[in-house]
């Protein structure tokens, strides 16, 4: 067995995990975000920027004599400076209609650099060569150097994202799915109660919105439409019958009203029902689509959430186990960064839209490189890195690295956190599972309140990076799997 551990370690780091997920973030992840976002519209008329391809080097840092200068870990650390990257925007600006490209290239901001990543100089050294560069050969990377402290993301568990799951609760039976769309998550919920009635909830509407209310303002006109599209079995269709007699509405003009009267009390007609549309497009499980066009997916999934928790409530499948490792997903390092980099741009367009208005309104002339203001990105993501304090109110995300030995820093480096409260029991999250054999270690957990809500990633385990939803969706039509 030490010989086995031993060969697979000469071919693997302990923190391969991290590079190889902070390495996805800097050859995909900043692309996909600014791709995602493409245009921006700023409020001077006739003027929009176009956003390009995204450009990375290597880390430097501005000397006040001098310039830019390389910069290396070692530096960093003494000198009490951030390790980190420039990076580089194509954005074209687009004078009614017709592109601009002159200063294409913007620089936008920097990004932290994790030591030992693709972008890192030591990423190649050999060991005489770290030695010469004041570098331990045996410090294994996989951190950060905020302001000269060594900084560690740690992985965060959570449950997994687009991923229907039934489960028995006081309430009842509830059919719940985190939809995630772009860094966007929208839990959203079936539920049916003991007497077999269906409620929906989602992000921004009150809860309890009767499940056939909404499937009529979806895609259904008729009780015959609706009962067609359910499965045709006994209990299940006892239900739709039920579900009909209690519901207020009997067309569709009738449930459009009663639900925009319930997402926007006292407000105009005409607002009403626009909001309504905005929240059952954008905030409706938002991963099945975004469009007006998806509606009657929604309309087909909803269904298959009601199904499903009929299913569970008749003893004819088992309800889902949130614990069982199959249904959790490990963040880690790239990801908790693309989120951060996704949140740092918004505030960097933002920025943008309002300095392009103030040069108008000037009489400048509007020439991108010095409308972008590269501190408007990079300041947010040094304080979330330097603090910990993290987007959607997450906190300890980012840790002081352990260094009081050795060991202590490689097992800082393959923890994973529960984003469970300490201060709860949650007894059953806090068992050891027959499914964490071989993925999580068994024995290393903090005693006290984070007692197996703190944990740490097996010895030989790996964390695979995933590939796109778009991949398998190609894939799944190809088989023609509905």
């Amino acid at each position: 067995m030490d010989g086995l551990i031993e060969a697979y370690y000469r071919a693997n780091t302990l923190v391969k995990q991290q590079f190889e997920s902070y390495n996805k973030f800097v050859d995909k992840g900043i692309q996909d975000v600014v791709t995602h976002i493409g245009k921006i519209q700023t409020n001077v008329e006739g003027f929009e920027l176009k956003l390009g391809k995204v450009r990375i080097e290597q880390p430097r840092y501005y000397e006040v004599k001098g310039g830019y200068m390389q910069i290396h870990p070692t530096e960093a650390r003494l000198r009490n400076l951030t390790y980190a990257s420039p990076v580089f925007l194509e954005i074209i600006p687009i004078f009614n209609g017709v592109e601009r490209p002159t200063y294409s290239d913007v620089f936008i901001g920097e990004i932290p650099v994790m030591v030992k990543s693709k972008l890192c100089y030591l990423s190649n050294l050999s060991e005489s060569e770290l030695i010469q560069n004041g570098e331990d050969p045996d410090d294994p990377g996989g951190y950060f150097i905020i302001n000269g402290s060594e900084r560690v993301l740690v992985s965060i568990e959570d449950l997994v994202p687009n991923k229907l799951m039934v489960t028995t609760e006081k309430s009842g039976i509830v059919a719940k799915i985190f939809s995630t769309h772009y860094g966007f998550r929208a839990r959203c919920v079936v539920e049916r109660n003991a007497d077999g009635a269906f409620s929906v909830e989602f992000p921004s509407a009150p809860a309890g919105i009767p499940l056939l209310q909404l499937l009529r303002v979806l895609a259904f006109e008729s009780n015959s439409e609706i009962s067609k599209a359910f499965s045709q079995q006994k209990h299940i269709q006892n239900d739709v019958i039920l579900n009909t007699e209690t519901e207020e509405s009997k067309v569709r003009e009738d449930a459009v009203d009663l639900l925009s009267r319930k997402l926007s009390p006292g407000q105009p007609a005409e607002f009403r029902l626009n909001r309504m549309e905005s929240l059952i497009d954008n905030y409706l499980l938002p991963h099945v689509g975004v469009t007006k066009a998806d509606r009657i997916e929604k309309a087909k999934f909803l269904i298959k959430m009601a199904e499903k928790a009929t299913r569970v409530s008749y003893k004819e499948i088992a309800p889902d186990d949130k614990d069982h490792y199959a249904n959790k997903r490990v963040k880690l390092a790239g990801e908790m960064m693309e989120e951060l980099f996704r949140y740092a741009f918004q505030f960097l367009i933002k920025d943008l839209v309002y300095q392009a208005s103030r040069a108008d309104a000037r009489g400048r002339r509007l020439q991108v490189h010095t409308l972008v203001r590269q501190d408007a990105m990079a300041d947010r993501i040094r304080y979330a890195m330097a603090t910990g304090n993290w987007i959607a109110g997450q906190t300890g995300v980012s840790q002081l690295l352990d260094r009081v030995s050795y060991l202590s820093t490689i097992s800082h480096l393959r923890r994973v956190i529960s984003p469970l409260s300490k201060k709860h029991p949650h007894f059953k999250a806090r068992d050891l599972h027959g499914t964490h054999l071989g993925k999580l270690c068994p024995n290393e957990t903090p005693e006290g309140p984070s007692c197996s809500l703190v944990k740490n990633i097996a010895v030989m385990a790996e964390v695979s990076t995933g590939i796109d939803d778009e991949e398998i969706h190609k894939l799944l039509k190809a088989f023609d799997v509905k």
